[in-house]
């Protein structure tokens, strides 16, 4: 069974969901936030996961994603999962742990890399939106697609209405993925 590090920047919704469907596919052994007061922290902490918080503020980059790494790989993480994590890592992170990392993102990449996906894709009078789970490169949102879900775009959707039903299917197809690609 793979080891597995969450990193997240809020409430922790998919982090949540990777949690409650680990089974024996994968082990969450570490949740980790670039924010101390991250709601889905106080949440992991009250069903017993190590956490690992540390502001970036004031320390730079490099210091803090080697105490990132470093937490990781003291919690035995084989897997870095981003839930929600809202920072850019560096390419030496990247490259440190190549392959390794996976991320959900809400929108069907190639297409809407970035922010202001639902947005984006009602504005462009797409048909279906929806959400990826994608190995992380240097390339922002590049990396190889390991699984898609669709949700349509409605009549009538603004991009609050559109990001609760595709974070919902979030909520379904990245636990799934995950479990496969720890499977590989």
């Amino acid at each position: 069974m793979k080891k597995v590090g969450i990193l997240i920047s809020g409430r922790g919704s998919n982090m949540m969901a990777l949690v409650e469907a680990a089974g024996d596919a994968y082990e969450v052994v570490v949740v980790a936030s670039d924010k101390p007061e991250a709601p889905g922290l106080a949440w992991a902490r009250e069903r017993g996961i190590p956490t690992f918080a540390l502001s970036p503020k004031g320390i730079g980059k490099p210091v803090y994603e080697a105490a990132l790494s470093a937490a990781l790989r003291e919690a035995g993480a084989e897997i870095v999962a981003l839930a929600g994590y809202m920072r850019l890592l560096s390419n030496e992170f990247v490259a440190e742990w190549r392959g390794r990392i996976v991320n959900i993102h809400p929108s069907l990449l190639p297409a809407y890399k970035g922010l202001d996906t639902h947005h984006r894709a009602i504005d462009a009078g797409d048909a279906e939106a929806g959400c990826s789970v994608h190995i992380v490169t240097e390339e922002l949102d590049a990396g190889e697609v390991l699984g898609q879900a669709r949700v349509p775009i409605l009549p009538g959707d603004d991009a609050d209405t559109l990001a609760a039903r595709v974070l919902a299917e979030e909520h379904r197809l990245y636990p799934r993925v995950l479990a496969e690609f720890a499977a590989r």
